[in-house]
């Protein structure tokens, strides 16, 4: 599949952002399908759930720091860090960071005060409140818009997402929407497949024949 960051054609993005739960199995990382699922389905409605003035708790700043560690690098150190956070000091942070949308600059200036938190950790914040605005920045979706995932900055990020914005605006018509978080997630799915081919050429025929199985079991 000739897949990457300049492709246009809406098919291959949606193939690769459907394979993403596969890929995520795929990795067979204790706990990150528990971690992701928390993640992408049940933080978002909780966020939401708390408007007008909608905030995260120390508890679920731990449990998205150990998704984004599980899912990419593991850095223990950082955990610790977040899992230390005063409760009210992550509460005022937070509801400063989604009241500031859309201005993600002003955003993650807001939660990169956190011990812990750098824009890295800032942005999956708010891509879990706001995944049509600010995408999660992943090093294998660094790479794929910006040829590298060295640059951790405000800056990096704001160039990041602007890219991921123009790329979703592209991909999206009146019938289909797709999200700059589609486009981090469909980047992210394709880049472990290629790892996952290269290190086990037949780890994606595992995953499929896996799935397949599953479908044709009966209860």
């Amino acid at each position: 599949m000739n897949f990457n960051f300049e492709c246009s054609d809406l098919n291959l993005w949606k193939e690769a952002l459907s394979s993403y739960s596969s890929r995520i199995e795929s990795l067979n990382k204790p706990n990150l399908i528990s971690f992701d699922d928390f993640y992408l389905n049940q933080l978002p409605p909780i966020l939401h759930n708390r408007n007008p003035n909608p905030y995260i708790t120390t508890t679920e700043l731990s449990k998205l720091m150990q998704w984004k560690l599980t899912r990419g690098k593991w850095r223990p150190r950082l955990l610790d860090f977040v899992s230390s956070l005063d409760e009210a000091v992550v509460k005022s942070a937070s509801e400063k960071a989604f009241k500031s949308l859309p201005d993600i600059s002003k955003a993650v200036s807001e939660l990169t005060v956190l011990k812990g938190v750098g824009p890295a950790t800032a942005s999956a914040v708010l891509a879990a409140f706001a995944p049509d605005l600010a995408p999660f920045m992943s090093d294998e979706a660094m790479v794929a818009a910006l040829g590298n995932s060295k640059d951790y900055s405000l800056k990096q990020y704001l160039l990041f997402a602007n890219k991921l914005q123009t790329k979703a605006k592209e991909l999206s018509s009146e019938n289909e929407t797709f999200t700059p978080s589609d486009v981090e997630r469909a980047l992210w799915s394709s880049a472990i497949g290629t790892k996952l081919l290269a290190s086990h050429p037949d780890a994606d025929s595992k995953v499929n024949t896996s799935k397949s199985s599953k479908r044709k079991r009966k209860p």
